[in-house]
Parts: C-alpha cells; structure tokens; sequence
C-alpha cells in the first residue's frame, strides 16, 4: 500500500494531487490532507447577497457542480488523485463495489464474490454478461484482464497497487476472470473496488509502457465523458447502461480557482453543489445561513487520519515511558476547537472511526490532557524541572493546520506542565522532510493518511510491519523504517502476516484488536484527528451523499 502523507503538495503545488515525484520508498507515506480544512487567508468574506432560495442553477434536470480540485488525468492507469477518482468511479465499474451508504462490499461486474483456493493465492470471479463499453464493444473476461494487464504494464502511478500482488491474470472462460496472487492477502477484494481498476475497452486503449490517455475514458459506467477541459468537465447519461440509471440527465463540473471564488459562486446561485475546498470559515458561515440561503449542508467523517510519528531511535523516545507520557499530553478536543473550529473528529486509533474493526485505545489507556499521568511517567522516565524533556515536534512549512496545531500543542502542554516539557515546533520544506523521514532525523512528525482501499490492512500494516530489524535496533528496512517510526515488533510483524492470510473477517477483527493494544503500548504513532467532509447542496437537489468510503456517487442527484 503506497497511500499518502502531507497537505503541501496537494494544496500548495497542484491542486487535487498526490505527491509521485518522490522516490518510491517515500509514496507508501505521502498524503492528502483534507482540502476542507485548507485555511486560505482572507477567504472567508466575500458577498453576503443570494439570489432567492430554490432558484435554477442549469436548465433540463442536469446538474452543476463546483469544485477547486483538478484532474490531471482521467485514463485509470495513471490517474492516482482525489477528484480522477471520483470521475472515474462514476464513469466506470468495477469487478466490486460498496453497498450505498455502507462499507459491505457487492459484486458489480462480477456476479458473485470470488471463489478463493484453498491457499489463498487463486482468485476466480464470475462476470455479468451482456454490459458493454461507451463504444459499443462488448465486456468480458479478456476485456477485463486486458484492462488489469494494462493497469500494470503501462507503469502508471498507481500501478503497484496490483503489480506487487498480482502473479498472473487470465481469461478461463468467456465470463471467467482467474487471477493468482504472489501470496496471500485477504483485502484483495477491497482493492478490486478501487476506482482505477476499471475495465476499459481494448479497442479504445493500449497497453505498453506509458501509453496513457489523459483526455478520453471509454468505460462501462452509468456516464460518459462528454466534455473534458481544464475549467469544465461533463458527463452524460449512457443510455446503454446495464444497471441503475442515472436519476439526472447529466453532470456539469466548473473547476473554480479559489474556494473564495467557489464559496461566492454557490452563495450567489451559480450552483447546484458545492464541493472540496472550503476554508473553516467558509464552512461554518455556510452552517450558519443555509435555512436563508436555501440550502442543504451534508456533513460526513472521511478516512483521512492524522498522526504525530515518534521516531523509536531519537533519544528519549526510545523509552517507551517518554512515548507514553506524550500520548497522555494530547488534548485532542482543544485541537478540534481551536484549530478546527469542531470541524474535524477526535481519534483514538490509527484505524478510521467507521471502520469495523477500530477501538478508541489511545481513549481508553490515555485519555485526553491527562497531564498527571503524563507527569508521573516523565518523573519515573528521570525528567523533572531541573531536567526537563524538550520535544521537537517536525511539520511542512506548506501547512498551516499542521502549523497550529503544533503551537497548540506547545501551549495547552507548557501550561499544564510548567518547566517539565519544552515543546519546540519546527517546520521544513515537504520534500526535504520526507527525504529525511527515513534517515531518522526528526524524533517526531506530523504527517497524515489517505488509503487507496477501505480495509483495515492499508491502515496498519505501512505503519507497524518491517521487514528486517531487531527489537534492540528498531527497523532497519521496511514499512516503519520507511515512514520514520523505525518501530519493530516481532508480534505485530507475525499478526499481520496471519490477517493478510486470513479469510474469516472475524479472525481478522481480533487480530486487528491486539494490533491496536500493541499500538496504544508502544506508542510508535499517537492518533490525534480523522478529517469531516462537507457538502453545499441547494434545496432543490436530493440524492447527495458522501459514502462511508468517501465515493460520491453522482448517478443518485436529482432536481
């Protein structure tokens, strides 16, 4: 799992983009931090006037959407952002899919889940007849394997997702997909359902290092792509859809310059829908005057977690009573306050709230703000006024969140315990931090995690599995290493190896349960918030909801 760490690149550099110019021990640990909680100075003013409540934004039942985000690309073997994803998501199928408003995976364009063997490395996936691509050819398994071949032959950003996994892909029967896997790995439906593991017709692609199509998608999906320009995009209904159609007679997308610039467009009428980004400000003046302002404010949590990185190799983080006492400063209600204005959501876990399988353990082993529990390990741990800890917390100097949230920190800790701790909040350019994350320069960090996949795997095991270290000299190579933890344990390590192999989900729950106890003990990472996610719809459009997932699944809008 290559997911990501940092708002910088997304928010400073291209709008809507993961980092990828890094070297590729880095993609596993760059991320993207929520373009809702981007605090753009002076945006949150602008005009107050509205046209009336209700009125048309577009004519004949389509819709209009703006947005900030880009699309750098739309062809599914190279796209690897936030908004691609979503177009492509709506523009395509794929072998499996989530149940609306759920986190339970349903076959799409297979038929069932898959039949796996007996060793976990053979998958075989029966598939819907009678769908066919936006250019009339027909799907089926050799279209289906082309298009994972493709996936991982044209060298994409996203193409290790499956070339890492994947041994072999072929077509056993006209609706017959097999494919085997180089070892086990029990989420590897989870990652079918990723949206860039679409099929695509073979008449329209090729396959051949590089050979992208940025400006064209020929799919399955309920749209086709009508208009792609760098301030427009639209989809159009195809009526040749096998499944659920569209409740709407198409999409109009406006790429809007600014959230100040979006924020005054939805406020004034010019659209239906307002989505990604918006400023706290803007965000809590939208809150405030949506029953006047004729519209409807859809709030849902996302999988974007934060973290601060302890790094197990800085002196005095390499005792565990030092790490414990940190995690027992963090007050993470005053950061939702006072950096967030309420509009983020406190964690306990490195696993997002609204998967099945987290536990609030940061919670319930050290609360929130519990200074004399963090005192009374510093004390135990040889700190006292005379000898005080002075922790030097690392961030981007592209983030202002990661910014305040620092300082805050510093305050409410310095505060608390006078003389005891010394925190000393330092920032640095994003790629220089993460060049350095692995060398074991910075004792802590404050990075962020955005998943390919929804299944618990991707939010574990880049953060605590290495691959060869000791528990006397940490990781020496390996995930952990990797995102500048430099933690080792050889329990972690076997637990999840036996959840990638495991098929029975309950099995799986428990052992992601004792992962979590290993986390709260050792304190390699301290959760501190999971992003919310905002969405401005006017009164006069229903069907808008952002999915546990995070997917936003156009084809249910209607006016």
């Amino acid at each position: 799992m290559k997911a990501f760490m940092e708002t910088w690149f997304r928010d400073w550099v291209v709008p809507g983009m993961r980092w990828t110019q890094v070297p590729r021990r880095v993609w596993r640990f760059l991320g993207l931090f929520s373009l809702c909680l981007l605090l753009t100075v002076g945006c949150g003013g602008g005009s107050q006037t509205s046209t009336a409540p209700g009125s048309p934004t577009s004519e004949n039942g389509r819709v209009t959407i703006g947005t900030t985000l880009s699309a750098r690309t739309l062809d599914p073997a190279d796209a690897y952002e936030l908004f691609p994803g979503i177009l492509l998501y709506n523009m395509g199928d794929r072998l499996y899919t989530y149940k609306p408003g759920t986190t339970e995976l349903e076959p799409q364009l297979a038929t069932a889940l898959p039949e796996v063997s007996s060793d976990g490395l053979t998958y075989r996936i029966p598939l819907r007849e009678g769908v066919t691509f936006h250019d009339g050819e027909p799907f089926n398994a050799e279209a289906m394997a082309f298009s994972i071949q493709r996936f991982m032959e044209n060298g994409g950003r996203p193409a290790f997702l499956l070339a890492d996994r994947i041994a072999s892909v072929e077509a056993t029967d006209t609706y017959e997909l097999t494919i085997t896997l180089k070892q086990p790995f029990a989420a590897f439906p989870a990652l079918l359902a990723f949206s860039g593991v679409t099929p695509v017709s073979p008449k329209a692609y090729q396959v051949g290092a590089g050979q992208f199509q940025p400006n064209t998608f020929v799919g399955t999906g309920p749209y086709k792509l009508g208009q792609f320009a760098p301030d427009a995009i639209r989809l159009d209904p195809n009526p040749d859809y096998w499944g659920e159609k569209p409740a709407n007679e198409g999409i109009d997308i406006q790429i809007i310059s600014s959230p100040a610039n979006l924020y005054n467009t939805f406020r004034t009428g010019g659209l239906d829908i307002a989505y990604q980004t918006l400023d706290p400000d803007q965000i809590r003046q939208l809150i405030e005057s949506q029953e006047q302002g004729g519209w409807q404010v859809i709030e849902a949590g996302t999988n974007v977690t934060n973290f601060m990185v302890l790094n197990l190799r800085a002196k005095p983080l390499d005792d565990v009573r030092v790490r414990q006492a940190i995690a027992a400063m963090i007050d993470r209600k005053l950061l939702n306050e006072r950096v967030f204005q309420g509009q983020a959501e406190p964690l306990y876990s490195l696993l997002p709230t609204s998967s099945p399988a987290y536990r609030p353990v940061f919670q319930e082993v050290y609360g929130d703000a519990n200074m004399e529990k963090a005192k009374q390990l510093l004390q135990s741990a040889g700190f006292s006024e005379s000898n005080p800890l002075t922790l030097e917390v690392w961030y981007s100097s592209g983030s202002t969140v990661r910014n305040l949230v620092a300082t805050t920190l510093k305050a409410s800790v310095e505060r608390a315990l006078p003389g005891l701790v010394k925190i000393e909040p330092n920032s640095v350019e994003a790629a220089t931090l993460f060049d350095n994350l692995d060398k074991g320069i910075y004792p802590t960090t404050l990075l962020d995690w955005y998943p390919d996949f929804y299944d618990p795997d991707t939010f574990i095991e880049p953060f605590m599995s290495c691959d060869k270290g000791s528990v006397e000299t940490g990781c020496e190579a390996g995930q952990s290493q990797a995102g500048g933890s430099f933690y080792y344990s050889p329990r972690a390590n076997e637990l999840i190896q036996k959840q990638r192999a495991e098929p029975d989900q309950a099995v799986r729950k428990q052992q992601f349960s004792e992962l979590q106890d290993l986390l709260a003990a050792d304190v390699p990472y301290i959760p501190l918030w999971q992003n919310k996610d905002y969405v401005f719809v006017r009164n006069t459009v229903q069907g808008v909801a952002i999915q546990p997932t995070q997917q936003f699944l156009l084809w249910q809008i209607q006016k």
